[in-house]
């Protein structure tokens, strides 16, 4: 049993907002913090070479992509299936369905377009979907696009429903070039970099003689 004094643990997690209002609709969990996870920044600097300064030109925030393996795992849950009955029911169909349909185009959205189109519509937009924010800490709450998402199912039950699973999650991090200042997934970008900046400023610096230099040559 935990001591009352330990500090709590924090889930990492999704949360799905509306684009517009920023209004939470969904806030997905995790059941496991990943032991691990992996972050990759692709700087964009210009491709032009007229003067010697380009080359220390930035074009605009780095590609951030983040890749993550989440596990989920029900057997906790059925040892005690009168509290768990959606678990004992369908196992952890459910919990990877709220995953899953991050990625789907709303059901009811797609019927509408379907009418559309047999009604001769020339021109069917698209479906918004809810804007994912991936939050890891108070200090990582970045929007974010899925882009990769693949299911290793491990277990299952009598009825073949999924009882362990694990979930790799590639992610590709949207800044205000991808969203625009003005939009609210834009905005939580900028606190994101913004945080980064200061705790890039409160850190630790080192001097020319910790790299074994007395002065630039």
């Amino acid at each position: 049993m935990s001591s009352p004094l330990s500090p709590r643990l924090l889930r990492g997690g999704l949360i799905l907002i509306d684009p517009s209002s920023g209004a939470v609709q969904r806030v997905i969990s995790l059941q496991y913090n990943p032991e691990t996870l992996s972050r990759t920044l692709q700087p964009q600097t210009s491709e032009q070479s007229g003067t010697f300064s380009e080359a220390l030109r930035l074009n605009g925030p780095p590609t951030e992509t983040i890749r993550l393996d989440a596990e989920i795992d029900a057997t906790d849950q059925l040892e005690v299936p009168d509290q768990h009955p959606a678990v004992t029911a369908s196992g952890i169909h459910g919990q990877l369905a709220a995953l899953e349909t991050i990625v789907y185009p709303d059901s009811a959205a797609l019927i509408h377009n379907n009418l559309l189109a047999s009604l001769g519509t020339l021109e069917i937009a698209p479906t918004v979907a809810p804007l994912t924010l991936f939050v890891w800490s108070r200090e990582r709450v970045v929007p974010v696009r899925i882009t990769d998402f693949s299911v290793t199912e491990e277990a299952f039950d009598a009825s073949l429903n999924p009882i362990r699973a694990r979930v790799s999650l590639g992610l590709r991090v949207l800044h205000v070039g991808d969203l625009g200042f003005g939009d609210k997934g834009g905005h939580l970008y900028m606190v994101y970099q913004q945080r980064k900046e200061r705790l890039a400023a409160g850190a630790a610096t080192g001097s020319l003689s910790s790299v074994g230099l007395a002065s630039l040559p």
